[in-house]
């Protein structure tokens, strides 16, 4: 019987609450009616969701902050909000595909039939979603309005077939074709605004969730009536005071997230800076140019631009016409024919016509001049079979069309330098954002009664006192503003590099005096330098060689020349960032040979860069540099009484364009309890754009299970003395809060599944945290022009008003605006106080040994991140096509439809190495 029907007591089911939803994989009970009572009873799987909060952390010297969450009243919650379905179809009933031109319509409908919606506002998503508070006169409403001239905002090349591209006469009047479309909008559901105080009583529901996106859905639609650019929930304005060149004709365009959210103090609005990346308005040519680096039109590749250019807008002069570019002329505008209709007909009475080439068409009848674009190819705007050509100098690019495409890492470098904000700057921006915005003059929001407050909301934050640390000869000392240096320091546990040599790929430098400071700069942290076996200089006639033959036959030589397999080698490589050698190098040394290696790029050498550089290597080879006092004697509560073990989790995915790479899921684990300094890492390929991690556990026979929680789990058992874990804490990164019921649920099921199957008795207790980076709440310190100090929590005011999580900000942050880390608590079977859960998490910022700084989330996290982006390097030259096409579009249709190369596996002696670090 279904769930929805009469239930049996002729109670009809509208009277009932609908039945919750039904998870996917729970299995159906069968009802017993006493007859199979000899059946085993059916399992049936309990889901588990996030935990509440249990209470609040206390430690640390009390500070007060403000956030960029603005206070909400709600007064009206006694309403509903109504859903109701768009269909938008063209005069011949064929359906309007194109994006963008929902809105202009929608705008139309308003305008024309207001007494048919009873005089209401609405709502748009812009796609197919329309909410009015209160109900419109039916369930179902048709509409037909015209609008004059639709190029829709993507302009999809809406005409119905056989108007554009009538030539040109033709060209010149289709600017002022009007199109008719009909609506249907259809009720859909009813969202009681009640849900919002639900929400703030933290219980969520479906309805909450609706009734908050429909909030969102009227600040996009704000944004949108303003000509913004919309992307997710951030909108950017057309000024030039927003935008900054990062080269390639590419530009930051900086704009403002905005979001409703529930928190303990109620409804607030986060409001935070945000940037998007766009394509450099004005002339097609300067474009061109940009983003290929060259000084004259005539450099131009023109295959590459033709990707470039696909599908962008331009407004062609002088008619100010927008149009869509399909693609470029085969021949230059000088040359490039098309038939052009006469006045005179022929003798059947037809029009005659004449072949030009564009550009006579444009300088002899049209009357315009043309400077350069004779011999440049034309822009095509109308079809592949039925092109309507433009020269290139009177095509310019629409503002605020979005660079969907992964930045090089100069431009990276260069848009974070330009979208620096001090904490001060970023409050004065966000303020005059919310004036500028003047949501009070809303009518939506008005008529939910909903007020936005003007202020900053006041938090109280706690500073937690920063962990002791120990170095060497038993030495501790406490790093001040969250920061330490080794000067005059000796490292906790400094290695012995005894067999090892130069490798140099090319790079410009004095490697004798390189190799005496190191050994000197080893020499005073501890670590015993012997005299490199030799140096491996690249063959000159090498340099030109393609990355994979470059490493080979360095490799060919090294093995020539040396006694056996070295301890370490460093390696000299002439890029300062991003060289093609370093992944098939990498792999070389780790995959190959088991080789442990540290690659360099020598430009500035002093002190602190060899400190630097010395501290991986130590961690590299099984050394440690700095660690807990708590570590040692052990006395972290709950960590250090059971053996404990603590992983980080993270999935990298290929950039935006490329769909066919595969994502890399890492994890990586303590190792060596009661250490929780010391850590190795286990990373698979899975398919792309996939976030779950689907390689926990594999079972692969009875006795066989090659996932990686096995292999993290006996390098545990082995280095920790023959314990098992008992205690099993998970961090976990990168994942939204839509996905907190899968990690729970998929993912903590395959750990747990690993473990039986390892031994079917044991039980291990979970504590499930996950760490987002990528949200828009900051904190600031009233009057002070500071970020807030290293060590500042937060777990009250702008929390969720039920859910366990906390904010964090481990680090100093140095430059810009610190972005605080939150910190979610899903899961907790070990009983942790707030306080000592924070303390856990504050201390693992304090482990990183890279650096000698704390770190803004926990260090295995980091690792995990190090782990997965230098092994995806491996792949680099692989056989995959760059099948991506130019415009953030995807190579393969959907996520996961392709085979996923597997990695090489690490030689036995270092993958249980830090060699991520």
């Amino acid at each position: 019987m279904d769930a929805h029907e009469n239930d049996g007591n002729g109670v009809a089911d509208d009277a009932l609450p609908p039945p919750p939803p039904v998870p996917e994989n729970v299995v159906p009970l069968k009802a017993d009616n006493g007859t199979e009572q000899a059946l085993e009873p059916v399992k049936k799987k309990v889901l588990r969701v996030p935990m509440a909060r249990r209470g609040l952390a206390t430690k640390g010297q009390k500070v007060q902050l403000l956030t960029n969450h603005f206070k909400v009243n709600v007064s009206n919650v006694d309403g509903h909000f109504f859903h109701y379905s768009v269909a938008l179809f063209y005069e011949d009933g064929k359906p309007v595909d194109g994006k963008g031109v929902g809105r202009k319509v929608l705008d139309r409908v308003h305008e024309t039939y207001d007494s048919e919606l009873a005089g209401k506002e609405f709502a748009y998503d812009g796609e197919k979603s329309l909410f009015t508070v209160g109900a419109l006169p039916r369930n179902k409403l048709e509409f037909t309005v015209v609008l004059e001239d639709v190029t829709s905002n993507r302009n999809n090349g809406n005409a119905s077939p056989g108007s554009p591209g009538e030539k040109d006469r033709k060209r010149m009047r289709r600017q002022y074709q009007s199109k008719t479309f009909k609506v249907e909008l259809s009720f859909a559901a009813k969202i009681p605004m009640q849900a919002i105080a639900q929400a703030l009583r933290g219980q969520e529901s479906e309805n909450s969730q609706e009734a908050l996106r429909v909030l969102d859905i009227i600040l996009r639609q704000h944004a949108a009536k303003q000509g913004c650019l919309l992307v997710r929930q951030s909108f950017f304005h057309n000024d030039v005071k927003n935008f900054a060149d990062v080269g390639g004709g590419v530009l930051g365009c900086r704009g403002f997230h905005s979001s409703f959210r529930t928190s303990q103090g109620g409804l607030s609005l986060n409001i935070d800076v945000s940037t998007t990346m766009i394509i450099q308005p004005g002339p097609v040519v300067d474009f061109l140019m940009s983003n290929q680096n060259v000084k004259d039109p005539k450099f131009i590749d023109w295959a590459k631009a033709k990707r470039t250019l696909k599908n962008l807008r331009v407004k062609t002069s002088p008619t100010n016409t927008e149009y869509k570019i399909t693609g470029l002329s085969e021949k230059c505008c000088g040359e490039q024919m098309f038939s052009l209709k006469q006045k005179s007909k022929n003798e059947n009475g037809e029009p005659e016509m004449l072949e030009v080439t564009v550009y006579d068409y444009f300088v002899n009848y049209r009357k315009i001049d043309l400077r350069y674009s004779g011999d440049l190819p034309c822009i095509n705007v109308g079809r592949p079979k039925r092109p309507t050509y433009f020269p290139l100098e009177l095509c310019s690019l629409v503002s605020l069309q979005r660079y969907t495409k992964a930045l090089s890492t100069l431009q990276r470098s260069s848009l974070v330098e330009k979208s620096r904000q001090k904490p001060q700057e970023r409050m004065r921006v966000l303020s005059d954002a919310l004036k500028l915005n003047n949501y009070d003059a809303e009518p939506l929001l008005r008529s939910c009664g909903i007020s936005i407050n003007s202020g900053f909301t006041q938090v109280e934050g706690r500073v937690l006192p920063a962990p002791r640390l120990k170095v060497g000869n038993g030495e501790d000392f406490f790093p001040r503003n969250g920061r330490w240096n080794f000067n005059n320091k000796k490292l906790v546990d400094p290695t012995k590099i005894e067999k090892w040599a130069v490798v140099n790929f090319s790079a410009r430098c004095d490697i004798r005096n390189l190799v005496r400071d190191l050994i000197k700069c080893g020499g005073l942290k501890g670590i015993r330098i012997d005299e490199p076996f030799d140096c491996f200089e690249e063959s000159p006639q090498n340099r030109r060689a393609p990355p994979l033959v470059r490493v080979e036959k360095l490799f060919e030589s090294i093995q020539s020349k040396l006694p056996g397999a070295p301890q370490f080698l460093l390696c000299l490589l002439p890029e300062r960032k991003n060289s093609d050698l370093y992944g098939p190098w990498k792999r070389k040394c780790l995959a190959d040979y088991g080789i442990v290696t540290q690659c360099i790029a020598p430009m500035r050498v002093n002190d602190q860069y060899l400190t630097n550089v010395l501290l991986k290597i130590n961690a590299k080879l099984g050394g440690l540099n700095s660690m807990l006092a708590v570590e040692h004697p052990p006395s972290i509560p709950m960590v250090s009484k059971v053996p404990t073990i603590i992983l980080g989790m993270d999935v990298s995915h290929g950039s935006p364009g490329q769909s066919d790479i595969p994502s890399i899921a890492a994890v990586v684990s303590s190792r060596r309890w009661p250490s929780i300094s010391r850590y190795r890492a286990s990373v698979r390929t899975q398919s792309p754009k996939v976030e779950m991690i689907d390689s926990l556990f594999k079972k692969v026979s009875d006795t066989e299970d090659e996932g990686i929680m096995r292999e993290l789990l006996l390098d545990f058992y082995v280095s920790s003395g023959k314990q098992k874990p008992d205690q099993i804490i998970i961090f976990r990164d990168g994942v939204s809060e839509s996905q907190f019921n899968q990690v729970l649920n998929i993912e903590l099921d395959q750990i747990i599944e690993a473990c039986k199957f390892l031994d079917e008795k044991w039980c291990p207790k979970f504590l499930v945290i996950i760490a987002q980076k990528n949200h828009h709440t900051k904190f600031f310190q009233p009057g002070s022009p500071d970020n807030v100090p290293p060590g500042t929590v937060i777990d009250n005011k702008v929390c969720h008003p039920r859910n366990n999580d906390f904010y964090m900000c481990a680090h100093a942050g140095m430059i810009g605006t610190t972005r605080p880390t939150h910190y979610h608590v899903l899961y907790d079977e070990i009983g942790f106080s707030a306080d000592d859960l924070q303390e856990l998490v504050h201390s693992l910022s304090y482990v990183y040994q890279r650096s000698t700084t704390a770190i803004s989330v926990v260090a295995p996290i980091c690792y995990a991140h190090l782990a997965a982006t230098q092994v995806g390097q491996f792949m680099k030259f692989e056989d995959h096509s760059e099948t991506s096409s130019s415009h953030g579009g995807t190579g393969v249709t959907s996520a996961g439809a392709v085979p996923v190369p597997q990695l090489p596996k690490l030689q036995a002696n270092v993958c249980d190495s830090m060699f991520f670090c």
